[in-house]
C-alpha cells in the first residue's frame, strides 16, 4: 500500500505540474496534456478534494505504513499547495478581462452600456453549481429544442432556442457554434453557461448543429451556420427576438466558423440557394479559434493543415489548391468593414495555437474600422469555458459587457433622432 499511495501522488502531482507546464510546443504531446490539464486547471478545489478523500481512505488502509507513503503524502501536500494557487490565477483573470475591454473598446466604455450591465466581480455561485460545474439548468430559462432550420433538412441541421420565461420583445439575440474540430460536437454540449447567463438578462440565445466532416465536405459547414443566421431573420421575432440584432459565438471549430461568418457577410460561395439572405452580424466573439487553415505564418505548434483539414475537412490537398485553405481562413477574410471582434483564448492552450488568435486580432486591429478586443487568459486551456468555473464566469460576464455595450450603440443608433429637412 505505501508504494501505491507513492504511485498514485506522483501521478497526481504530474497532473498539477502539467496544469502549470502544459506541452504546448509538442505534436505528441499537446492532446494529451489537454486532456490531464483541461480539468485540472479549471477545477482545482475539486482535485485537491477528491485526493484528499482518497489519501483519508488509503492511510486507513496502511498507506503510510513505510517510508514510501511518507514520501508520497509529502508529494501531494506539495501538489495541493500548487493546486490551491490556480485559484487567485484564475480569479485575476477577471481584470485580464477588463483590461482588454478598456484597451479594445475604451476607457469609457461602461458609460456607453445600459445601466445593469454586470460589473467585472463574479458572485460565489450556488451550492449546488459549485459543487457540479456541469449543472446548466436555469429556473428563468425555457428551452425549445430541435427546430429545423433548413427545409427538409438533417439531423444536423436542427437548432435550440434558449428564452427567458418571461415574455420579451426585440430582445438581442446570440447564435452559438458548437466546436468538435469539425467532425464532432453538438449544440446541447458548448456555450451553455453563457446562453443561460444572457437569457436570464433577457436575450434570445440561438444554439444550432450543422454537418459534420468527414461526411460533409467544406463549406457545407458554413453553409449551416448561415443557413441557421437566416433562419434567426426570419423566424426569431416569434420568440421575441430582434432579427436585425444578431452577436456570433463559437468555440475552437466554433471559433473558426463564428469568426469566418462575421468575415464573410453576402459570400455567394457560402450562401447558394440564398444568396440574398442577410448574414451580416453585429459582433463576433470567437473562443480558442483556428484562424488560419493554411498556415501560412507557421504559427500553429501542431499543424492541422496537411495531416487532417485536407484529408478529412477539405478533401483536397494544400498543394493542389492552396487558394482553398486560404478563402477558409479568418485570418485571410479580414476587411476593413469587419464587425465588432472580442478574441478569447488562453496562454496554455495546447490544442489551438495562441500565437495565432494574437496575430489574428492584431491583423484585424489593423484594418478593421471597428473596436477589437483580445483577451489573452492566464493559464486557461483549450475549451475553459465549457463547464462553471472561476474562468468560465469571468469570460461570461466579459462577453456580456463586451455584448451590452454593442447593442448599446445599436440602439442609440437605432433611436437617433433625425432632424426633420428644411
Amino acid at each position: 500500500m505505501p508504494w501505491i499511495y507513492l504511485a498514485l501522488s506522483a501521478w497526481g502531482a504530474l497532473f498539477t505540474y502539467n496544469a502549470y507546464v502544459p506541452r504546448r510546443a509538442s505534436r505528441f504531446l499537446n492532446l494529451p496534456s489537454f486532456l490531464a490539464g483541461w480539468l485540472t486547471s479549471e477545477l482545482p478545489v475539486h482535485h485537491v478534494a477528491w485526493q484528499v478523500i482518497a489519501t483519508f481512505f488509503l492511510v486507513a488502509m496502511g498507506a503510510l505504513s513505510g517510508w514510501p507513503g511518507w514520501l508520497g503524502l509529502g508529494i501531494s501536500l506539495v501538489s495541493w499547495f500548487y493546486l490551491l494557487k490556480i485559484v487567485p490565477i484564475a480569479r485575476a483573470s477577471g481584470l485580464v478581462f477588463e483590461a482588454s475591454l478598456r484597451e479594445g473598446v475604451s476607457d469609457r466604455y461602461r458609460g456607453e452600456i445600459l445601466p445593469d450591465a454586470p460589473t467585472e466581480r463574479v458572485p460565489a455561485p450556488p451550492v449546488e453549481i459549485a459543487i457540479n460545474p456541469f449543472r446548466f439548468r436555469s429556473p428563468a430559462v425555457q428551452v425549445t429544442r430541435d427546430i429545423s432550420y433548413v427545409p427538409d433538412g438533417g439531423a444536423r441541421n436542427r437548432l435550440d432556442v434558449f428564452a427567458p420565461r418571461e415574455k420579451v420583445e426585440n430582445a438581442p439575440v446570440l447564435l452559438q457554434i458548437h466546436g468538435g474540430g469539425w467532425t464532432m460536437g453538438n449544440k446541447k454540449e458548448q456555450g451553455l453557461a453563457l446562453m443561460n447567463h444572457l437569457s436570464e438578462r433577457g436575450w434570445i440565445c440561438v444554439a444550432n448543429n450543422y454537418r459534420l466532416s468527414p461526411a460533409a465536405t467544406f463549406p457545407e459547414h458554413i453553409i449551416d451556420c448561415k443557413r441557421a443566421l437566416a433562419w434567426i431573420r426570419s423566424e426569431i421575432d416569434n420568440f421575441g427576438g430582434d432579427p436585425d440584432f444578431v452577436v456570433v459565438t463559437g468555440g475552437s471549430a466554433g471559433g473558426h466558423l463564428s469568426a469566418l461568418l462575421a468575415l464573410t457577410a453576402g459570400d455567394p460561395e457560402y450562401q447558394p440557394g440564398f444568396e440574398n439572405a442577410d448574414t451580416r452580424v453585429n459582433a463576433a466573439v470567437p473562443f480558442y479559434g483556428v484562424y488560419d487553415w493554411s498556415d501560412a505564418n507557421r504559427l500553429q505548434a501542431m499543424s492541422m493543415r496537411d495531416n487532417f483539414i485536407a484529408p478529412r475537412i477539405l478533401k483536397v490537398p494544400y498543394a493542389q489548391d492552396p487558394e482553398a485553405f486560404r478563402r477558409a481562413s479568418p485570418l485571410h477574410r479580414i476587411h476593413a468593414d469587419a464587425p465588432p471582434f472580442f478574441v478569447i483564448h488562453g496562454d496554455s492552450d495546447t490544442l489551438c495555437s495562441v500565437e495565432e488568435a494574437r496575430f489574428f486580432a492584431q491583423q484585424l486591429r489593423e484594418t478593421s474600422k471597428e473596436p477589437v478586443v483580445y483577451a489573452e487568459i492566464p493559464g486557461a486551456q483549450h475549451a475553459f469555458e465549457v463547464f462553471h468555473s472561476l474562468r468560465t464566469d469571468y469570460a461570461v460576464q466579459a462577453v456580456d459587457r463586451f455584448a451590452s455595450w454593442v447593442h448599446s450603440r445599436y440602439r442609440s443608433e437605432k433611436e437617433r433622432v433625425v432632424p426633420a429637412a428644411d
